[in-house]
């Protein structure tokens, strides 16, 4: 679960991480009052759940009265979103500080870097020997001589060594304790006194680990769309997209071939949907939410071992029996049963197919795609 910016803040005031003065803003009649206690010039940020926010304009240093009212019913009309109205700091550089899991050893990874702010990535991708990497034994935790080392590699001054370091060990208190995934602070800003502060923030906490953090719940703000915020209530791996075949896919990977095929043969895809795992017996309910979205076909591609297509065949003829769509749908039913699934999706008048990729062709077809 991906944090927002300002709830990632409140974590880290609570551990003592310094942040700067905000105020949360959902409505642009609120503006006035968070002015007034937070002062100008201030910063404007919205808060949504993706990067590259100063890029795309959704976050603005104003100094007046009359551009902050501006921009910020620019950025609420855009995103229909809440609105983080923070003080403005004065700072001399800035720094990227995270810490992550290591998949390769399953360690705790600590990254540091001088070169933070919006440019971070490219760092990463042209000049990787900028960023410091520190592991950290989970059993053993982040020594405070690691948390030294990591800034002094960076090339620190004492003072701005001692603020780094206090800055990284609690951040990694707050990554222990919140069962994180992903603790990040882009950039922290590094004042002229040698004091840092952060002046922005990313955790994201692993889903397993929510029932232990009920402070937070799924809320429509976290999803772009009502789709995809009624997938997650139902525990549905849902995708949003703008094209015109829906996906109702049993497995990652073969969603992966299935939309790349998609793509070869000149097709859009509208959704993606995971029929696999525990999902395959909501049938009904994957079936309901393809057709409210409305795409030109609905393309069934499952590959069922475990969830056998048998099991999966029969919910799709049950929610085609129930829903009777008036959209052309296409299925492709392999695996463990599969004959069975045949015969059960003749029953309502579908025609089973035994090749991916033929059945991709045909789905593009009935969609009024290109084809190669």
């Amino acid at each position: 679960m991906k944090l927002f910016e300002y709830q990632a803040k409140e974590l880290f005031n609570e551990l003592g991480i310094p942040v700067p003065t905000s105020t949360l803003i959902s409505d642009i009649g609120e503006l006035d009052k968070a002015l007034a206690v937070i002062g100008l010039p201030c910063v404007l940020k919205a808060q949504v759940l993706q990067g590259g926010r100063g890029k795309a304009g959704l976050v603005k240093f104003v100094r007046t009265i009359e551009e902050a009212s501006i921009e910020a019913e620019r950025i609420l009309n855009a995103t229909s979103k809440k609105l983080l109205v923070e003080g403005a700091v004065e700072f001399e550089k800035e720094m990227y500080l995270a810490i992550t899991i290591d998949p390769v050893s399953g360690s705790a990874l600590v990254m540091a870097c001088l070169d933070g702010g919006v440019e971070i990535e490219v760092t990463a991708r042209t000049t990787p020997e900028k960023i410091i990497k520190e592991k950290v034994d989970l059993g053993k935790g982040l020594m405070p001589f690691q948390a030294s080392n990591v800034m002094y590699s960076l090339g620190l001054n004492k003072d701005q060594t001692a603020a780094g370091s206090k800055v990284l060990l609690k951040l990694y208190e707050l990554f222990v304790k919140f069962d994180a995934e992903l603790v990040e602070i882009n950039p922290l800003m590094i004042l002229k006194d040698g004091s840092m502060i952060a002046a922005d923030g990313k955790i994201n906490i692993d889903d397993n680990a929510l029932f232990k953090h009920n402070r937070y719940s799924i809320t429509r703000d976290y999803y772009k769309n009502d789709f995809e915020f009624q997938a997650a209530q139902d525990g549905i791996p849902y995708i949003q997209f703008d094209g015109d075949i829906g996906l109702m896919v049993a497995g990652a990977g073969l969603a992966n071939v299935v939309y790349d095929l998609i793509s070869y043969y000149g097709g859009t895809v509208a959704n993606y949907l995971e029929f696999g795992g525990p999902n395959y017996h909501k049938a009904q309910k994957c079936m309901k939410m393809m057709l409210d979205n409305r795409p030109k076909c609905i393309l069934i591609a499952t590959f069922g071992t475990i969830a056998r297509a048998d099991i999966m065949a029969q919910g799709i003829v049950d929610a085609v029996k129930e829903l009777k769509p008036d959209i052309p749908i296409v299925a492709v039913i392999r695996g463990t049963g599969e004959e069975e699934a045949q015969e059960l999706l003749r029953s309502v008048g579908l025609k089973p197919l035994n090749d991916t990729e033929e059945a991709v062709k045909k789905a593009v077809e009935l969609a009024g795609g290109g084809s190669r």
